[in-house]
């Protein structure tokens, strides 16, 4: 392990040291203490002369014991591994990979890959591959609108194709994260929160789901290639997902995807393709996601207390001026369904967006708002807002300073003990990516590509109706923690217009 000290005015760390509290890694200053300490993101010279920003150090013998992260039974989902602060170590100790994690597994069987993306750096991205891969088949789906960077370093790589993704509106996005890696011995789907870029691997909390190993189906099978699916229809639903691009393309693909047995998949994907759809085309968006609850949720019985409903996310759009306009309506409605009709009622939406103090707290400081581009002007025509906030905090995980790009809606139990189905997306919280009504509910529009995956418990165990979440020993990993904190009076939303004063 590097024990190359990093300094900085905001963090003085070790690379990737989660044990180290020797302490030679710190030196005294007579200098008055600033009250933010290492977290301090003030720049100004005089600022950093007139105050000490080192860590104090501690010559106690019986430092207080750090809690230990949870551990869950299963790694149904992944957080990306966190780099260059101290402690590391231990915050990656639960379940936590790398891009270079995934893509070392089974090296030597490696044959192709396919990244969708939004943003991509492709000289980084080939970086992350096993030396002895870089040079395999690789295709990037995109939604750059005009020529940009990634066409230039394409052009200087055989190996690499680009398919630009079809974007009817200028307010959409090629926004759906997402890998195909195929090995000889089979294929792996991985859905993912994270652009392809350094900054989004390093410091940030982000999630992914990583498939089992798909074997390839055998030549002499004589059974239709929609015999090898899974009961949530996981192949289906991947084919017609990849349909909607509309691009010839993907035939390769396509062909291995129909060419390998995906019968142990045990999540539902829920997807985002651009366009207007009949609302009896319950395919995409928070109508596929209404869908799915409608038929495969079910409760043990009902409760007297209200569920509660968690929306956490990087990024909002415009909702309407009130609640009851899309997000207490359609959304909200979508996300509550259930296929027990005397499931309890549902409580407003819980929105955990990171705050102002949030954002300056994290390792990266103000930077990290750069990847929480919630605007001022959007912001100022939906105040309601602020009365749904609460505030990114993960002590559990140790991640409450690792800002969150990743994304997850999920429905509880009102004392939080239960989870009864959580989804892992690309999606944030905006009619773009999750659709609208129109013309009296007959039709839903979406504007940009998403996808993500929907654990629901009865599907991996039909004699199981909920996560249960104790705190030793959970069956899902949630990444923040439990109850989730309220804006206090104080707090405000972080809006992306901040970093123009700093």
């Amino acid at each position: 392990m590097s024990k190359r000290k990093i300094e900085s005015p905001e963090l003085v760390v070790l690379d990737d040291d989660s044990s180290s509290n020797s302490d030679s890694n710190f030196t005294i200053d007579e200098k008055p203490a600033c009250k933010y300490g290492t977290n301090c993101y003030r720049k100004n010279p005089d600022h950093l002369n007139e105050f000490s920003h080192l860590e104090k150090s501690t010559n106690s013998s019986n430092p207080k014991k750090k809690k230990s992260n949870p551990n869950p039974k299963e790694n149904l989902i992944f957080l990306t591994k966190i780099h260059h602060v101290k402690h590391a170590s231990q915050i990656n100790s639960t379940y936590s990979m790398s891009l270079k994690d995934i893509l070392l597994v089974d090296k030597s069987e490696f044959v192709a890959s396919a990244q969708f993306n939004y943003m991509h750096d492709l000289e980084w991205l080939l970086e992350q591959y096993p030396i002895e891969n870089r040079d395999k088949p690789l295709t990037i789906i995109h939604g750059n609108s005009k020529r940009t960077e990634l066409d230039h370093l394409a052009e200087a790589h055989s190996n690499v194709t680009l398919i630009k993704a079809k974007i009817e509106s200028p307010y959409g996005t090629h926004h759906t994260k997402m890998m195909f890696l195929l090995y000889k011995n089979g294929l792996k789907i991985v859905i993912h929160t994270s652009n392809l870029i350094e900054a989004d691997w390093s410091q940030k909390t982000q999630g992914m789901w990583i498939s089992q190993l798909f074997p390839k189906i055998s030549s002499e099978s004589k059974k239709p290639y929609i015999a090898y699916d899974s009961k949530t229809k996981f192949k289906s639903y991947l084919l017609t997902y990849l349909e909607h691009y509309r691009e010839d393309k993907f035939t390769y693909w396509m062909d291995v995807i129909k060419s390998h047995d995906m019968t142990s998949a045990n999540v539902f994907l829920i997807g985002s393709c651009p366009g207007r759809f009949p609302s009896s085309k319950k395919i995409f968006g928070h109508v596929r996601l209404r869908k799915v609850l409608a038929d495969y949720l079910k409760n043990s019985s009902p409760v007297e207390q209200p569920d509660r409903l968690i929306c956490q996310f990087s990024s909002i759009g415009s909702l309407g001026p009130t609640e009851d306009k899309w997000l207490c309506k359609e959304f909200s409605q979508s996300l509550s369904s259930c296929n027990n009709p005397l499931s309890p009622q549902i409580t407003k939406p819980i929105l955990i967006y990171p705050s102002v103090e949030d954002v300056f707290n994290s390792f990266e400081g103000p930077l990290a708002g750069g990847s929480l581009p919630y605007s001022k002007s959007v912001a100022t025509k939906q105040p309601y807002l602020n009365d749904f906030f609460y505030k990114w905090k993960a002590d559990t995980t140790g991640r409450t300073r690792a800002s969150p790009h990743i994304k997850s809606f999920a429905r509880y139990s009102n004392d939080y003990k239960k989870l009864y189905w959580f989804l892992l997306t690309s999606a944030n919280l905006s009619k773009a990516a999750w659709g609208s009504f129109e013309k009296n509910e007959t039709q839903y529009h979406i504007l940009s590509y998403e996808i993500g995956v929907l654990f629901i418990p009865s599907i991996m165990n039909e004699e199981k109706y909920f996560f249960e979440l104790n705190e030793s020993e959970p069956d899902f990993l949630v990444p923040y923690d439990l109850p989730p904190t309220k804006y206090a009076d104080k707090d405000k939303p972080w809006l992306v217009d901040y970093l123009l004063n700093i």
